[in-house]
């Protein structure tokens, strides 16, 4: 095919889509409907997503040192626990910083409730804070350094805490949140294909006396197709670039008013929209443009039989 015959088929297919007005109304909606759904539910599990893994990362290990531990066996305990390859970082927390950490997390009521107690007759033991690369092996590296203590005479570690069955839980939790997102993404993925498609379906059969005319006149499938393909095309990117406009409009005006919300703002904090226009906007372009391209290729494969 020649740069001129190419240039035919762009005009005829832009022609197409002002030609057949409602029809092509009627499937740039169905696009905007579905890719409007399609990408409110991918910025949805993003988000989930997104509060799952800061939840992950706040996992930490306490290790609770016995009181008596001296200095240098501290500071072995804590080299050996470094040294651990799932470890990323590791804390020494003295006893009198602990205690100011207890009051602060118990507020007003902890003030009262360890008014008794100060530096001098603190009951806190120093402690270590272990954090791990990955969230999943804190029970498996809870075990290795609780495995640590057989390996002293004088036993350093008082007690090893990480939440336990809690922990468990909150990994099982998060991991059937991330499957049932992609699940749900990929089936309305498809709704939307086949939805389009149809679409598409319905226009092309509009204008089957169309392609039979031009058909019997000689015209070869793939002179046919061209247009058709040309017109998929553009439908599905105008219907892609309105409902990425909507989306992003939409969302913008969400987060702002999540983070000008002070209660909604300390409980949720929606990701950023410099962080996901772009590959969203393109992932949704490019959805749209070849859902058009594939509606009207299966659309018209059946009139192309004369």
């Amino acid at each position: 095919m020649n740069f001129s015959t190419f240039l035919r088929h762009l005009r005829e297919g832009f022609r197409s889509v002002f030609r057949n007005g409602w029809m092509s109304v009627a499937s740039i909606t169905s696009i905007i409907v579905s890719l409007l759904i399609l990408g409110v539910f991918i910025l949805l599990v993003y988000n989930v997503n997104q509060l799952t893994d800061k939840a992950d990362s706040q996992v930490e290990i306490n290790v609770f040192l016995e009181l008596n531990v001296s200095q240098s066996l501290r500071e072995q305990l804590q080299s050996e626990i470094s040294k651990m390859p799932e470890v990323s970082n590791i804390t020494y927390i003295p006893k009198n910083e602990g205690l100011k950490e207890l009051r602060q997390n118990l507020g007003e009521g902890g003030e009262n409730f360890l008014e008794g107690y100060a530096e001098n007759n603190n009951p806190l033991p120093d402690a270590l804070r272990v954090q791990v690369v990955e969230a999943s092996t804190v029970p498996f590296v809870a075990q290795k350094i609780e495995a640590l203590n057989n390996e002293h005479v004088e036993k350093p570690i008082l007690k090893v805490r990480y939440g336990g069955e809690t922990i468990e839980t909150l990994f099982k939790v998060t991991d059937l949140i991330r499957n049932i997102g992609l699940v749900l993404v990929a089936a309305l993925a498809l709704m939307a294909m086949f939805l389009i498609a149809n679409t598409i379906r319905v226009t092309i059969l509009a204008r089957r006396r169309e392609i039979s005319i031009m058909k019997l006149v000689g015209a070869t499938n793939q002179f046919i197709r061209w247009p058709f393909f040309i017109e998929g095309a553009l439908l599905g990117g105008i219907g892609a670039l309105v409902t990425i406009a909507i989306l992003f409009v939409g969302y913008q005006q969400l987060v702002h008013a999540a983070q000008s919300s002070l209660s909604l703002g300390t409980l949720i904090t929606l990701v950023p929209l410099q962080k996901v226009w772009l590959w969203l906007g393109g992932l949704l372009l490019v959805l749209g443009v070849l859902i058009g391209i594939w509606g009207s290729t299966v659309s018209i494969r059946r009139f192309l039989k004369v």
